[in-house]
């Protein structure tokens, strides 16, 4: 009778047990199954191997806020880009569609259709607030990748060390700084963000603390960290067990694997797999691995299921949602990527490739196929030609691959590239890395000021591959700064004679021919470039007339220069030309009080979003205003010119007088100091020795000259750029 009330107590546990079970089974159901309540964050390191992180096995750095996401996510061993750059990348990721759908295969003069329906904007018709905050100037607004977004945070600190165009990038810890003020500010927790860190992208410079680790991996440690601190903020507002994280790479870097140091020729696996991890709301599946093969398109779909929104019937890829619940898998579909940045750069050949479950195709002037489950570094080619063509291993190849190149064209068709004039043959990347390496070294000097070496380098280049019209434009780059005038028109009649068509030779050309005031051929030049600027995007005719209207100012043209920059509006809208010109005929007539509002009414036109930046403004208006006694209002204008032109000598020597005339020695002399060190060019040099004499004192300018006779004295044989 004893044992009686004992076993109903067992049997009543029993029954609690197994309800609290099923109700723990049946709330972890619920909360997977349940649209999202929390934030959803995109977090994309840029050119992070997959290879390099702990959570896929690497052992020579630590990650412990990556491993944190992984341990409380799901981990996806097997995801695909399908481009090795930045900017097609991200529009294929944000698009849900693949590079050819977009239009967006480049990083250089790609821009995302205005219209297209990205993630952001599906998520904002759902009530979700939005937001961007990127580390690179390939992401900048104007490339469209901005679209909605309610905010969008893309400004990069100048980067003297290269011309204004060319861009730059921030430390990602800035940009995660930014997006914690924006999740502060946003008062909802149905919230998107899409945080980009630029961490490991090259020139790999980690912090000190990270000196362990090679410098590639030293920066993935430091991305790490960054990564970190957005954890800890979640963590602190309530909000990591409520967000759903996902942590992801546009691509790959080559480190040297096929020849290539960087990214952007091949697309092989070093190149376009990347790691994915995504954390759910509630921390649902919480360490599950999926073999299975996923890609960047795969990513809208997911989430638009996720927060049980309809995905639109245009996107490529498919949600993910079984595969992170664990309830199913999903059929297999081979995955596309494309290389173009060796046909757009150099004019070799693209390369376009196929990757299933087991094998690697890559369409190319000499085929490839790899067998990822042999040989996962890539280095037996089964499509090369086989001694023993009648075998049955080498008849199998011949099929995969037949398979593969047939799937290839049905998938991207005639897409794949523009077509080439008949008979024209392009080389294969495979060998042509080499030259490619020794462009991007060059591209290194430049960056290290080392102007001549850099020159010599791209002339190099430029005897192997002369009709690449990229280093052409570079090696006018690094001329110009070297006030080798000679060797830019030169470049310049190159890019002309390659792209008849297009605008930059004769804009680049124009611009070096007002700089020596050789007025005639400068406007000739410019003219030329009205002509053949007539495509769907008006910027450049409108950069044209607003070069014409300068060099019409300069031949105190004033009827001219009024008519130009009329015309630079019409074109181009977002350019307040009009304003500036009228500006700038009071101020050469020294009429500086009447000049001033028509200052004011340009700068202000050009602080409006998506305006476009006029060089010299901010001087101009600076400048007016210091004649007028207004220093104080000067210094700002000086300093805007100077953020949005790093390189212009005269604002900084503008500045350094400003600060001597108001009486204020040590900041006229830090002022001189850093822009030599900014812009440490024969044409900073000059105006710090003028400077440093007026300012009474001659021993230091002769100093500075005579540093520039060591610096910009090249006593080697001038090397011909003439073919």
């Amino acid at each position: 009778m004893a044992r009686r009330p004992f076993r109903r107590t067992l049997i009543l546990a029993s029954v609690t047990l197994g309800t609290a079970l099923a109700a723990a089974g049946g709330w972890k159901y619920a909360r997977a199954s349940a649209p999202l309540s929390g934030p959803i964050i995109i977090i994309s390191i840029d050119t992070l191997r997959a290879d390099h992180l702990p959570a896929y096995g690497y052992r020579k750095v630590k990650t412990p806020a990556i491993d944190q996401l992984a341990s409380n996510g799901v981990v996806f061993e097997r995801a695909y880009s399908h481009t090795p750059q930045t900017l097609p990348a991200h529009a294929a990721l944000l698009a849900g569609r693949l590079p050819f759908e977009t239009g967006v295969r480049n990083d250089v003069g790609a821009r995302v259709k205005p219209g297209e329906r990205l993630l952001p904007q599906l998520l904002r018709e759902r009530g979700y607030s939005t937001a961007a905050v990127v580390s690179t100037s390939l992401l900048r607004k104007d490339t469209g990748i901005s679209q909605g977004f309610d905010f969008f945070d893309d400004e990069m600190p100048p980067n003297p060390g290269e011309p204004a165009a060319k861009g730059g990038h921030r430390d990602g810890s800035r940009s995660e700084e930014i997006a914690e003020h924006w999740l502060d500010s946003a008062g909802t927790s149905r919230t998107f963000l899409f945080l980009h860190l630029n961490e490991p992208h090259k020139p790999y410079a980690p912090p000190e603390r990270f000196s362990q680790y090679s410098p590639y991996d030293g920066e993935i440690a430091y991305a790490d960290e960054i990564v970190g601190r957005l954890i800890h903020y979640l963590k602190t507002h309530q909000l990591y067990d409520r967000s759903t994280i996902v942590l992801l790479s546009d691509h790959g870097e080559g480190l040297g694997d096929h020849g290539e140091q960087e990214h952007g020729l091949f697309v092989y696996d070093e190149a376009i797999r990347v790691p994915l991890i995504v954390k759910q709301e509630s921390n649902v599946g919480a360490g599950r691995r999926v073999p299975d093969l996923v890609q960047h398109v795969d990513m809208v779909p997911t989430i638009l299921d996720l927060v049980k929104a309809p995905a639109p019937d245009t996107l490529r890829g498919r949600s993910l949602k079984p595969l992170l619940e664990g309830t199913g898998r999903l059929q297999e579909r081979p995955i596309y990527s494309e290389a173009l940045y060796a046909r757009y750069h150099f004019g070799w050949s693209e390369l376009t490739a196929l990757t299933d479950g087991r094998y690697q195709y890559i369409s190319a002037p000499r085929e490839e196929l790899y067998d990822l489950t042999r040989d996962p570094d890539q280095r037996e080619n089964l499509a090369a030609p086989d001694l023993n063509a009648q075998s049955e291993v080498a008849r199998e190849r011949v099929k995969t691959r037949e398979t593969f190149s047939s799937e290839l064209d049905r998938l991207a068709g005639d897409s794949r590239s523009e077509p080439r004039a008949p008979g024209a043959l392009a080389a294969d990347p495979k060998d042509k890395s080499e030259i490619l390496e020794r462009y991007r070294s060059a591209l290194a000097l430049v960056a290290d000021r080392k102007w001549f070496d850099a020159i010599a380098l791209f002339q190099r280049v430029l005897r192997d591959e002369p009709g690449a019209t990229t280093v052409w434009n570079e090696l006018a780059d690094a001329a110009r700064l070297l006030n080798r005038y000679d060797v830019a028109l030169d470049a310049y009649r190159h890019i002309i004679e390659l792209e008849p068509a297009g605008p930059n030779g004769y804009l680049g050309a124009a611009e070096v021919l007002l700089k020596e005031r050789r007025l005639g051929e400068a406007r000739t030049r410019a003219l030329e470039a009205t002509v053949f600027s007539l495509n769907e995007d008006a910027r450049p005719r409108g950069a044209a007339h607003a070069l014409l209207a300068r060099i019409a100012l300069a031949q105190r043209d004033v009827e001219g220069a009024r008519k130009q920059a009329d015309l630079a509006q019409q074109a181009d809208p977002a350019l307040p030309m009009a304003a500036f010109v009228d500006a700038r005929i009071l101020y050469d007539q020294g009429r500086f009080e009447e000049a001033l509002p028509a200052f004011e009414q340009a700068v202000a036109a050009a602080g409006k979003p998506g305006a476009t930046p006029i060089p010299g403004l901010h001087f101009y208006a600076g400048d007016t205003l210091m004649r007028l006694n207004r220093h104080s209002d000067a210094e700002v204008e000086f300093a805007g010119e100077l953020r949005l032109f790093p390189q212009d000598v005269r604002a900084r020597a503008a500045l350094a007088t400003l600060y001597h005339e108001g009486g204020q020695a040590a900041a006229a002399d830090t002022a001189i100091t850093d822009m030599l060190q900014a812009v440490p060019t024969p044409e900073s040099y000059t105006a710090a020795a003028r400077l440093l004499q007026s300012f009474g004192k001659p021993r230091e300018a002769q100093a500075v000259r005579a540093e520039a006779r060591r610096a910009f004295t090249d006593s080697r044989p001038r090397a011909t750029t003439t073919h």
